[in-house]
């Protein structure tokens, strides 16, 4: 707090005398009578605590003041806009894909009125949710239906609850992958009810060993992407088309869990061909899932598409009630998918792709003029050198590739790692937080992902030159 003389408890205001301040009174228009009090009462009550610190004032304005600034803070959502210079463009941690401006006014719109979201407006009777999506999502992927939950993991985990409950689940060893937080396959496949078998070995699975591992008590074949790795070297694995042939002779269902699911070929923007949803369901999967939120460029989903008796069965499964997406969601899907009809357009309007195709010498050039700016306000500090880096998309999809990008390598000319620990936390600490990445020594900002470059100067600018030397 701005602080009370060491000499002066009996000299602190009381309660009702910083209420009647100026300050005090914008606080109570603010934020209300009863939050202001109480912020209030907790600044006496830390600087009684506290002793009252030399030299400082017991002034009502100086309490209303600090009172003020505490109910300012505690009002500021801890779920805050930060500038993602990771290098990692669909980052879990900063929230993964960026929504374009037609899904953010969607999502507006259908919180202004009531919406038709279990309501056939025709029939005028009751409907369903998937019913916004379902034609959509075949469209874009060939499927004869689809329904949606709320993560590709919740996905996975009603087909295994709907066809494997008490029945064996079949999956390669080198599948059984770990995605983010932890969260294993064979948990998820344990946790839905299914029996795991697990065929072939780490590096090498063969369709005899499929063949072998039917059975009568098998309820689906799993084939998991692996998109978060690669095994490289001596290695082998079942084609997806071919393992569907396997399990269609054997009338026993192919699950195809792609993961990260993409409906585009990537190779447009020079990356390794990822399978995209309507290639696994031409390849004879009866269901394949995927995301939403990572390749596709939309919000947190997971898909289910393929048979249409399939999807019927999961609607009537009870937790599917338990999975499903809200008014939201569905109105941010909807919009997402919608772009994918004007393909000419469509990395010019969705971020995701937009930032995974930009140029590296538009980078390089954002680079150049923010080098000049963020030396400045660094002074002698640090230097700050331009430097060429890759980025990677990120969220397990591609995990090997990487997109040439540009950046800005900031280094302490004293200090060392102590500097540039203290430079990432001031970072973190501006207006809008800047996130990079500390490697060989240096504080880097790979500027892929900055599109506000005039907000992302104004924002940097609250970086004294004072503080960038104190932490040297």
């Amino acid at each position: 707090m701005t602080g009370l003389s060491a000499n002066s408890l009996r000299a602190l205001p009381s309660v009702d005398q910083v209420l009647k301040t100026p300050l005090a009174q914008t606080a109570k228009e603010r934020f209300g009578r009863q939050a202001t009090t109480d912020a209030i009462r907790a600044v006496l009550a830390r600087a009684r605590a506290s002793g009252l610190a030399e030299g400082r004032s017991s002034e009502a304005d100086d309490v209303a003041a600090d009172a003020l600034e505490q109910l300012k803070s505690a009002e500021r959502s801890s779920l805050r806009p930060v500038y993602n210079l990771t290098g990692t463009v669909l980052h879990t941690n900063l929230g993964r894909a960026l929504l374009a401006d037609e899904v953010i006014e969607a999502i507006s719109s259908v919180t202004r009125k009531s919406v038709s979201l279990e309501f056939d407006i025709e029939k005028g009777e009751r409907g369903e949710r998937d019913d916004h999506l379902r034609s959509l999502i075949c469209e874009m992927t060939g499927a004869e239906d689809a329904t949606v939950v709320n993560n590709n993991a919740a996905a996975v985990l009603l087909v295994l609850n709907t066809f494997a409950l008490g029945r064996e689940a079949i999956v390669s060893r080198g599948e059984l992958i770990e995605i983010g937080g932890s969260f294993r396959m064979p948990d998820i496949m344990t946790r839905a009810g299914a029996r795991l078998v697990e065929v072939g070995t780490t590096n090498r699975t063969h369709a005899k060993d499929y063949v072998a591992a039917i059975g009568p008590e098998t309820g689906l074949v799993l084939k998991v992407h692996t998109s978060n790795y690669r095994v490289e070297g001596f290695t082998a694995e079942v084609p997806a088309r071919e393992l569907a042939a396997i399990a269609k002779a054997q009338s026993v269902a192919l699950v195809h869990d792609l993961g990260s699911g993409t409906l585009v070929d990537l190779g447009r923007f020079g990356l390794s061909h990822e399978p995209t949803v309507r290639e696994a369901v031409a390849d004879g999967a009866d269901l394949v899932t995927f995301s939403g939120d990572k390749l596709l460029g939309g919000p947190q989903a997971g898909f289910i598409v393929g048979r249409k008796d399939m999807i019927a069965a999961l609607g009537r499964n009870p937790m599917k009630r338990a999975l499903r997406v809200d008014k939201l969601r569905l109105a941010a899907l909807e919009a997402t998918l919608k772009l994918y009809r004007d393909p000419d357009r469509l990395v010019e309007r969705l971020p995701t792709l937009r930032l995974l195709a930009r140029p590296e010498a538009d980078i390089a050039r954002q680079a150049a003029r923010l080098r000049p700016v963020l030396a400045d306000v660094l002074g002698d500090a640090f230097s700050v050198d331009i430097i060429d880096c890759p980025s990677q998309i990120g969220s397990g999809a591609l995990p090997l590739e990487t997109l040439p990008s540009a950046g800005l390598a900031l280094r302490a000319r004293s200090g060392g790692g102590h500097a540039l620990a203290a430079l990432a936390q001031a970072l973190r600490r501006l207006s809008v937080p800047v996130i990079g990445r500390i490697e060989n020594q240096a504080l880097v900002l790979d500027l892929r992902c900055l599109e506000d470059e005039a907000g992302f100067i104004a924002n940097f600018a609250g970086l004294a030159r004072g503080e960038a030397d104190a932490m040297a």
